[in-house]
């Protein structure tokens, strides 16, 4: 059996409109064509669906088949419809890994934009290191991650850039570094108590490499980082966007020589392409930072 959507239509037209005539008007075809049509339907189903002499009444399997085609194009224009509408990033999921610091100040901005023009999009937002979201999106946890531009060579994941990330000073407001307000060179840090966290990685290719080498103290979380710094344990350094401006126990200064800066950007995966929902969210990432840029 080889029904086609098109003879069902044609057929619930002809119901709809009371004759062949005006069915065939409302399709848009001649009525020989359209009478065709509902025949081959016939045919197919080895049964009559209206009465011979009378074309515009139903047989008692018409009537049946009235319920039954509607129910089934109802069914079908929603599915269509819903097609169309994940086709397009309107309905569906988003899943986004990110470094922590773009989810406190990039990302809330673009996804409250994201939500406004695609309220029926359900977002899964998780924070991460750079080398977790790099390893959440090959392990397919996710559909798009945003990190910064090292990790991204590391693992072979494209990168499309969205900002530059300076590396600065932290201290606390009473520091002696504080005063500094132009900015430090890293000669000002030997002799200071460093805590080196995982940013601090990006010396590691400048003559303040020497920083890393004997810390002393080394942290992962960077809530634990923010207590070492406010109990004034030491100072680290740290990109602009991972300090909370809010902040008023430290101060962040700017390192002028060696001048190091990350490069935060969208990963993905080479070859593999992306869901609608993530591509959307991403051109707005890219949207948003260059709004800022004006």
């Amino acid at each position: 059996m080889n029904i086609k959507l098109q003879q069902l239509r044609h057929f619930l037209f002809v119901v709809e409109e009371g004759g062949f005539r005006a069915a065939a008007n409302r399709a848009n075809r001649s009525q020989a064509t359209l009478s065709a049509s509902v025949k081959t339907l016939e045919e197919a189903l080895g049964q009559r669906l209206f009465e011979q002499g009378n074309n515009a009444v139903l047989t008692p399997f018409g009537q049946f088949c009235v319920f039954k085609i509607k129910q089934f194009i109802s069914i079908y224009e929603a599915f269509e419809a819903d097609l169309i509408a994940a086709a397009k990033g309107q309905v569906g999921e988003v899943r986004i890994a990110s470094v922590p610091s773009l989810v406190t100040k990039l990302i809330p901005n673009v996804l409250a934009e994201y939500s406004k023009r695609y309220p029926n999009i359900e977002i899964n937002l998780i924070d991460d290191s750079s080398v977790g979201v790099s390893n959440r999106l090959l392990a397919g946890e996710v559909d798009i991650a945003l990190g910064n531009l090292t990790t991204a060579q590391q693992y072979g994941i494209e990168f499309r850039h969205l900002l530059t990330d300076p590396v600065g000073v932290v201290c606390t407001r009473e520091h002696r570094l504080a005063g500094y307000v132009k900015g430090v060179v890293w000669q000002d840090l030997l002799g200071e108590p460093f805590i080196y966290n995982g940013t601090c990685n990006l010396l590691n290719v400048t003559p303040a490499y020497r920083l890393n080498q004997q810390p002393r103290y080394k942290v992962e979380n960077i809530t634990s980082l923010f207590s070492l710094l406010t109990h004034g344990l030491g100072i680290t350094t740290l990109p602009k966007l991972a300090f909370p401006s809010d902040n008023e126990s430290l101060v962040w200064l700017p390192l002028l020589d060696p001048v190091v800066a990350r490069q935060i950007g969208i990963f993905s995966i080479p070859g593999r392409s992306i869901s609608p929902q993530a591509q959307i969210f991403s051109d707005l990432c890219v949207e948003y930072v260059q709004t800022l840029a004006k």
